[in-house]
């Protein structure tokens, strides 16, 4: 059972959605390809045109996008949804590569239909977060449930996450996410991951829609703990989701740049590094620049700050200036106490910051 409140690492989900084109051999392909990658779970979405929509050409079916209107919602569907003969093959082919498969139910069908084929997690989408009969339905199945925030306000994820638990969820993970395809960056506002897993007591995530990496990882340093991608085989592939998703090489460029991050992260700590212990030599000290007379005074001339750390600290500049040298002194030579002619009051100034 997957417990998301103990998982070590963030969750590295790569979403197919319809990046196979329709091509049993391209959702095979993606879900190799995604193996290599590093990732952690492959997901597709599970519905049919008339799950979602009703076949109609009304007015309010019309699609209204930049690269998706000019069709109904029922022919968008068609061309993008993945036909449920598929999935007992892919979770073979997923489940033989050692990755986790799942997939988002978008009504009850779906949820039987995964129920049978013993998925580990169930997930609702942004768009269906407001359909709490389906949530319900989903959180009675006792499996980890992933709720998807793109468009909702805290009522609506308040109304989701409580019908969630009062169902029997135990495990839920959010994901903040902006419905739009693209996302715009500037619309990410990733801030709110750390106030909804507070507000809602529940590990976030990102469904990041953006294109390319730099945002997912940069939500992971603000404590996302899932990161999910759409991934395609190709950018140019002609299928409904290609042109805002990444691509096999670049998913495993974002899965290498997240476990960077989360060994960057560490802890709160202060002090030297381990890698920094041959660096302190090289931190400054009190030097003799100009060769000095036993008797002469030390000035900002004849001693400086400067790098190797052979000398007196720094901080002890300003007790310096003015006194005599106790010695001839040599151009380079580190300075030292033996080297300074003092006085019973510097003595026990000293002795005292000892």
């Amino acid at each position: 059972m997957v417990c998301f409140k103990s998982m070590r690492k963030v969750f590295i989900v790569a979403e197919v959605s319809a990046n196979h084109g329709q091509d049993f051999k391209n959702a095979v392909s993606l879900i190799k390809g995604i193996k290599k990658s590093g990732a952690d779970a492959v997901k597709f979405q599970t519905y049919t045109p008339d799950t979602l929509t009703i076949d109609s050409r009304n007015k309010y079916f019309m699609v209204k996008h930049p690269r998706w209107g000019g069709q109904t919602l029922y022919q968008l569907y068609k061309k993008a949804y993945t036909p449920w003969k598929w999935f007992k093959k892919l979770k073979e082919v997923t489940d033989d590569l050692g990755l986790l498969f799942f997939s988002t139910a978008f009504d009850k069908t779906a949820v039987d239909f995964l129920e049978e084929l013993d998925v580990p997690i169930h997930k609702i989408a942004s768009f269906e977060l407001v359909d709490l009969p389906l949530i319900e339905y989903m959180a009675k199945t006792k499996k980890p449930l992933i709720l998807s925030t793109g468009m909702a306000d805290i009522s609506e994820i308040e109304a989701a996450v409580n019908t969630a638990r009062n169902a029997g969820a135990k495990e839920i993970m959010l994901l903040k996410c902006v419905s739009s395809y693209p996302a715009d960056p500037a619309e990410m506002n990733l801030k709110t991951i750390s106030h909804m897993s507070d507000l809602f007591a529940s590990p976030v995530g990102l469904s990041d829609h953006t294109l390319g990496g730099g945002v997912s990882v940069a939500a992971v340093s603000l404590g996302a703990k899932m990161i999910e991608k759409h991934v395609t085989l190709a950018r140019k592939a002609d299928n409904p989701d290609s042109f805002f998703s990444i691509e096999i090489d670049e998913l495993k460029n974002l899965v290498d740049n997240i476990r960077i991050v989360e060994k960057a992260l560490g802890k709160v700590y202060y002090g030297l590094a381990k890698g920094e212990e041959g660096g302190r030599v090289l931190r400054r000290s009190l030097f003799v620049v100009k060769d000095i007379k036993r008797g002469e005074l030390f000035t900002e001339q004849n001693i400086r700050s400067i790098r190797p750390a052979a000398g007196l600290s720094p901080k002890y500049f300003g007790k310096v200036l003015g006194k005599k040298a106790a010695i001839g002194i040599k151009k380079g030579t580190p300075l030292d106490w033996r080297l300074v002619a003092l006085s019973v009051d510097l003595t026990n100034k000293i002795q005292g910051d000892k």
